[in-house]
């Protein structure tokens, strides 16, 4: 059991969106529907200084990452929250909501390209500014499960319609 033990992390980029408010954002990176041009954002991840270029070198040739991120503007957390995709508050740790009582998110993108230490990306849902911790490598044949089960978001496509999802909220 860990007890009182706290962790630190320092960024290793920041990355450069579209998306400057979370209502601009979409609520997944490949659901663009209600975006300002409907088609996955490109963005580019600027690694730190102290970061080596050894450190991607061997990135080229992987179509997708998962992105490792710090939600830096959340507000807090809640233990229930109101899914985008409708219906009743849910347990926070069954959503993929900001608001976590850690608050770091995981986001897989499309890599497009790598020029010196800056990484163009497609198909993001993060914020300008948004601190990246780390970067791992999307590999298919262990990070894709098709046939895996999803619990409430299964019940929803039942009767929404299978991958339904709103776009970015417009404001009020």
């Amino acid at each position: 059991m860990i007890q009182n033990t706290h962790f630190t992390y320092r960024p290793i980029g920041t990355l450069r969106s579209p998306y400057a408010r979370r209502i601009d954002a979409p609520h997944q990176g490949t659901v663009v529907s209600g975006t300002q041009t409907g088609e996955p954002a490109s963005a580019t991840l600027e690694l730190e200084e102290w970061l080596d270029e050894k450190a991607i070198q061997d990135l080229k040739g992987f179509e997708r990452l998962w992105l490792i991120f710090a939600f830096h503007l959340s507000e807090g957390w809640r233990s229930s929250v109101k899914p985008p995709r409708g219906g009743p508050k849910r347990g926070v740790l069954a959503t993929r909501s900001p608001h976590r009582p850690n608050s770091i998110g995981l986001s897989a993108v499309k890599l497009v390209g790598i020029e010196g230490k800056t990484l163009h990306l497609r198909g993001v849902d993060l914020l300008d500014g948004t601190p990246v911790l780390d970067i791992k490598p999307y590999v298919p044949y262990a990070d894709a499960f098709p046939s895996a089960k999803a619990g409430w978001i299964d019940e929803l496509d039942a009767t929404l319609g299978r991958g339904f999802a709103p776009g970015p909220r417009r404001p009020r």
